[in-house]
This record gives structure tokens, sequence and C-alpha cells, in this order.
């Protein structure tokens, strides 16, 4: 496919996508105990901008917000279709994790199942929500509050952003409106520019930590589209650099893929003044 000439934010099927509506319908028969289930969707990239050189964080906060509402639609729009019960929105940069195509651009899977991760979360938000009449995550942000919120890295008005005392990679970080909502599309004006700011901010740091595009994968964590209510839940931004050090990586071993158990061999709080340490302003552009 060739793309048309666009000056902005882009959005196109995937030629060669993950998942599609022409996905078999009826499986072959597994053996045994084993089960099967179709999984049909529609995926999608978002190119930022026409420019290669380009990463998210050094684009115009016009952009950034401009970005959010795209993604905010297609969240909608998606969302509406019957077949379609999850929304996942993601962002892997970096060679890293890797991106074999390095312009700036994230994808959109609208599946036919709830992927297992946010599966988990919903029951987890809301089974909190109908023990304690509260919000987890909202909880959360109150226990990162605490004793000078060391593990705060950005925070404005209405967004904020921070190592979360449970961060299972050296530099996780948390991006998130203050207020519940299960969306990106439920958030209001003011919102969107203080997240797009937040995020923005964050991201501008983690490329000063070491004067190097920093690699990461970021996933928006909405809601599901299934037509359930989901009570207590909270959208966030999640991102995951697979980086410990400029050529380090944080290795899955033993404990982690074999145990399921993480190892964090630093503390949240060190990692969150690291990054509070650098820069607002990109070294690309001093």
């Amino acid at each position: 496919m060739q793309n048309p000439d666009y000056e902005e934010v882009f959005v196109f099927d995937n030629d060669h996508p993950c998942v599609g509506s022409n996905a078999p319908l009826t499986p072959p028969v597994p053996p045994g105990i084993y089960k099967n289930a179709p999984a049909v969707g529609i995926a999608r990239v978002v190119c930022y901008s026409p420019r290669h050189n380009n990463s998210l964080c050094e684009l115009p906060r016009s952009n950034v917000v401009a970005l959010l509402k795209t993604l905010a639609s297609q969240y909608r729009s998606l969302g509406a279709r019957p077949e379609v019960n999850h929304v996942l929105v993601f962002e892997n940069k970096g060679v890293e994790v890797g991106v074999s195509n390095p312009h700036p651009h994230c994808q959109i899977y609208g599946t036919n199942f709830v992927f297992k991760t946010l599966e988990i979360e919903v029951h987890s938000a809301r089974s909190h929500f109908e023990a304690t009449g509260r919000v987890l995550f909202q909880d959360v942000i109150a226990a990162e509050m605490q004793n000078t919120a060391p593990r705060i890295v950005v925070n404005n008005e209405s967004a904020l952003a921070f190592v979360p005392y449970f961060a299972r990679y050296p530099y996780e970080v948390y991006v998130a409106p203050k207020r519940s909502c299960e969306s990106l599309a439920d958030l209001d004006e003011t919102e969107l520019v203080d997240l797009a700011g937040t995020l923005q901010e964050l991201l501008t740091r983690y490329d000063n930590l070491w004067q190097r595009p920093f690699p990461y994968v970021m996933v928006l964590h909405q809601a599901p589209t299934d037509g359930n209510a989901h009570p207590g839940f909270h959208f966030h931004i999640q991102l995951h650099p697979p980086l410990r050090a400029p050529t380090l990586l944080k290795y899955l071993a033993g404990p982690e893929i074999g145990g399921g158990c993480f190892l964090n061999d630093t503390t949240p709080e060190d990692k969150a003044a690291e990054l509070k340490a650098v820069s607002s302003l990109h070294y690309g552009h001093k």
C-alpha cells in the first residue's frame, strides 16, 4: 500500500494484520482437552507525523493532543461495532522491542475478545469496587501521593505520571488522568491537554536520561467495549521500557518466565528520582 500525502495524524488499515475480518470462523477442532475459538478483528496503524525523525515527545503539543483525539475517536467508532469487544492501542518503540520501522506510529487492534491483561484488570477493579466502594486506581494514586510522593515524576492539574510501587521494570511508568473514567474518549478538552503534556514530558525525560531515543512498549488500558458494565475501572497508560541501563536489557529469566514473579533489582523511588533529575527540554532541541 502507498499512503497518500498527509500532514498530521493518519490512520489506515494494516496491510499485514495480526487480526482481521477474514480469520477462519470455524477453526479446526483441537485434540483432547484443548479448546479454541475464532479470533477476528480489525488492525490499524496510526502515523503520528509524516516526518521519520520525529518521536512522540518531539511533536508540537497540539499534534499530541490531536493524536489523542484521533485515538479516542477510533476507540469510539471501533468499539461501537457489535463484533468488537476490546480496542487495544499500543506503541512499540525501538529495536530493543523488535521494531523494524522507525517511523513514529502506534497500532490499534479491535478484537472480538478481551486481551488477558485487561480482563484481569477489569476483574480486579470490579472486585475492589464491590468490596470497598472505592476505585482501585484512585487508591493507588492516593498511596503514591503519600510521604512527599517520591515515585511521582510528572504532576499537573488533572494528570500525573509515576513509577508505581509495584513496578516490574526499572523505568516502568503509569500515566493517568486523576479523574476516573473508562477511556480516552471520556476526557474533556482540559484533561486531554494535561494528559498530552504529562505523557510528552515523561517521554522527553526518558530520552534525556541517556541522551538517546528511549525504547518502550506503551499500552492504553481502556475498558472493554463488550457492552458490559465495568465498575471501578480507571483508564491509564502503561509504559514498559526494556532497558535497565543504556546498553543493558532487563532480561526475563527463570523467576519471571518460569515462576511468574518479576524481580526488580532497584527501587521505584530511585528510578523516579533519576527521571525527575533530568531536563524536561529534549536534548535534541537545546
